[in-house]
């Protein structure tokens, strides 16, 4: 049985077939994480980067599948991310982590720009 009627309106949403991804705060954790590791994790595109220039594409073409695959990636990275520590520590907390780690980048970009 169910402890409570908010364990039964969690079993409810996650009956769509969607599980914790069904959580408004899973998402929103999910695409502030994805925001805070987006330019972390374009760097490691290098390698499409230069397949990507010697294929058939236009450098138009080229720029679209660098953008979308650096979106894809840092949105996949940012769900599983949240997905842990709304696990370990709960839906919130995740969330404010990200947020916390998006203020820190932006904080260290200014810092590196008033340096050089």
């Amino acid at each position: 049985m169910l402890g409570s009627p908010g364990d039964a309106l969690i079993v409810n949403e996650w009956s769509g077939g969607l599980g914790p991804l069904a959580d408004p705060a899973m998402l929103r954790g999910g695409l502030f994480w994805a925001l805070a590791l987006y330019i972390p994790l374009s760097g490691p595109l290098q390698r499409l980067e230069e397949s990507l220039a010697q294929g058939p594409l236009s450098n138009g073409g080229q720029q679209v599948a660098l953008v979308i695959s650096s979106l894809l990636l840092a949105l996949a990275v940012g769900l599983v991310l949240q997905l842990l520590l709304s696990w370990t520590l709960g839906p919130g907390w995740g969330s404010s982590l990200a947020l916390i780690t998006v203020g820190w980048s932006l904080f260290l970009l200014l810092a590196r720009r008033d340096q050089g």
